[in-house]
């Protein structure tokens, strides 16, 4: 303003008229209202900025990936495939394909001996082998799984109770499954047959129509991490198991290194024949069962309905376990003896389906 009064004084010394001192003015006053003008204008839009940034969400941590079992994809609805394998000792050398099962039974059979049935879900082109053939109390372990039985053969119990329809299979001996057979150590014909899964599922869905998923296919209940039994009530070390079936003595060495057993039958480690890895497993569960003679004085029939006890091993240590299956249909469960059911380690379980009279160690 004291500018203003001056530069009105120059004027006014200088006998500057009236209408240029307005004019001034009132271009004074029009630079003063855009100026305002500019600034109500900006200041609003620099408001709406802010209040934006104010209500911008922040941004949400995301949450740690969650752990899943590593054996299998619990949620998978596929179906598995349950293949008899053939585990007389001569030709145990020969067996493969049993690392890439999420779950291996061992049954007693006829003549001392006993099989394995391999459960195969989701997994790579497998070749499995031997492929031995069926005994009707496969059909029982098949129902715990909701799976297809794969087998290279049958007995006559087994044929009969297969070819009614109670359950869905795949016959190698009747051409289905593209089965063949390979002999690279010379052995007798009924030791040489082999599968590969991809060609067997493909047989069962394509061929035979068979649905390939079932909400029902998890008979374990997975733990994520390790188990660890060190606490439970009756807890025993277990580094060395031996499970006798007669001619066939299974025995399982803990590798504490590995946190895995070792699986050795009739005093030697088993390899698989062709990739020479050793076989394996996380987790054991021994079953044990009442067996009578069949009709015909030969074959077993295994109770596997009704109760009993056993024994869950994992990580070196073993705990006593109760059984149970309420109908040859319903899925067995393995509890603690508080009732409480087992939780198995993430990895491979061997199921040891064993005669009550055999000793365990």
């Amino acid at each position: 303003m004291l500018y203003l009064y001056r530069k009105i004084g120059v004027y006014m010394k200088r006998k500057i008229s009236v209408k240029k001192i307005l004019l001034f003015l009132g271009f004074l006053i029009i630079l003063a209202g855009i100026a305002f003008a500019t600034f109500m204008l900006l200041k609003p839009e620099d408001n709406k900025k802010n209040s934006s940034k104010q209500n911008e969400p922040k941004p949400v941590k995301p949450e740690p990936p969650k752990e899943k079992v590593d054996i299998i994809d619990v949620e998978s609805k596929t179906r598995p495939l349950v293949v008899s394998v053939n585990n007389t000792p001569v030709a145990v050398k020969v067996q493969t394909g049993l690392n890439k099962a999420y779950i291996v039974y061992e049954i007693p059979t006829e003549g001392s001996t006993s099989r394995l049935l391999a459960l195969y879900k989701d997994v790579d082109n497998t070749k499995v082998g031997t492929i031995r053939s069926a005994r009707h109390n496969m059909i029982d372990y098949t129902y715990d799984n909701d799976g297809i039985l794969t087998a290279f053969g049958w007995s006559h119990y087994a044929q009969d109770q297969m070819q009614s329809g109670i359950v869905n299979y795949v016959q190698g001996i009747v051409g289905e499954g593209k089965m063949y057979r390979n002999n690279p150590a010379h052995l007798a014909s009924e030791h040489t047959v082999y599968l590969e899964t991809s060609k067997v599922r493909e047989y069962a869905t394509n061929t035979k129509k068979y649905k390939n998923e079932s909400d029902n296919t998890i008979l374990l209940n997975y733990n994520v991490k390790d188990t660890d039994l060190s606490t439970k009530e009756g807890v025993v070390d277990a580094t060395e198991i031996t499970i006798p079936y007669g001619n066939i003595v299974t025995k399982f060495k803990y590798d504490s290194e590995n946190k895995m057993y070792k699986r050795i039958v009739n005093g030697v480690e088993t390899t698989d024949y062709y990739t020479k890895e050793g076989f394996t497993t996380k987790n054991i569960i021994i079953e044990k069962i009442s067996y009578s003679p069949c009709s015909d004085g030969y074959y077993w029939d295994l109770h596997t309905t009704g109760s009993g006890s056993g024994y869950y091993i994992t990580n070196g240590k073993a705990v006593p376990i109760k059984w149970s299956k309420s109908s040859r249909k319903a899925k067995t469960k393995y509890t603690y003896n508080d009732g409480k059911e087992i939780e198995v380690s993430d990895g491979r379980t061997y199921i040891q389906v064993t005669v009550r009279n055999y000793t365990i160690k």
